[in-house]
């Protein structure tokens, strides 16, 4: 119980890492606040079930105005000492093909999302004395990619977001990005990619499976206890052997 008295707030907490990540820090002891867009009883159920403590709250990461009230008005049990900020949505479509809109939505709610959620959530932190900040970014963070320029470049930013708050809060708070390879998850399944991009994803990665979000969770846990308190401003790879940095 590494995480015991201690508060996080997890984005995308409905489903795939976010919500992975959600059950792994409630395990460790930590109070958790569940955040999506979507309903995250299932997740606070799940919580509940396990013994933990959690609520659950509905925000969409991109309206300014609705993370403010979040962060206003959802942490009313005890300071703020963990953002494990896992929501994005995933765009690959050819740049010729792909419309204004399209790149805006990405950007939206990969970039500006973690800007906001992350503003919020160290304006609560550096009045407390300190804390933990996890952005959740992409191995496309570290090269460029056919067919997914928006959502590479959404990634790229929020490393960027990551190593530059490291060094602007430091030492009080740590700031670290995870960079997740190809992961088994909804954004990743048939219904957003097709079988023949999935097989070749399997077959170019060193440990020849996709990870899965358990995984990913314990990497955060880690970053978030003990383990993790001389890492900050890092971009830490959990890819399968996808990129190697």
């Amino acid at each position: 119980m590494t995480l015991a008295g201690k508060t996080a707030v997890v984005t995308g907490a409905a489903r795939g890492i976010g919500r992975a990540c959600a059950l792994a820090l409630a395990d460790e002891g930590a109070r958790v606040v569940a955040v999506d867009r979507d309903d995250c009883a299932d997740t606070v159920a799940e919580i509940a079930a396990m013994g933990g403590t959690a609520s659950a709250a509905q925000c969409d990461v991109a309206d300014e105005d609705a993370v403010t009230d979040l962060f206003a008005t959802g942490l009313e049990d005890g300071p703020l000492d963990i953002l494990l900020h896992a929501a994005g949505v995933i765009h690959e479509k050819p740049l010729l093909e792909t419309s204004a809109a399209e790149f805006d939505r990405v950007i939206a709610v990969n970039l500006r999302g973690s800007f906001l959620v992350g503003r919020e959530a160290i304006r609560q932190m550096h009045a407390n004395g300190g804390g933990r900040i996890i952005l959740v970014a992409s191995d496309m963070a570290y090269y460029g990619r056919e067919t997914f320029s928006p959502y590479v470049a959404s990634k790229h930013g929020v490393l960027g977001l990551a190593r530059s708050w490291a060094k602007e809060f430091a030492p009080a708070i740590t700031v670290n990005a995870i960079c997740p390879g190809p992961i088994d998850t909804d954004m990743l399944g048939p219904e957003h990619m097709s079988p023949e991009w999935r097989q070749r994803e399997m077959d170019a990665l060193l440990l020849r499976r996709f990870g899965r979000p358990e995984e990913v969770a314990r990497l955060a846990v880690f970053l978030c206890g003990p383990g993790g308190d001389y890492i900050t401003g890092q971009g830490l790879g959990i890819n399968g052997g996808s990129v190697l940095v």
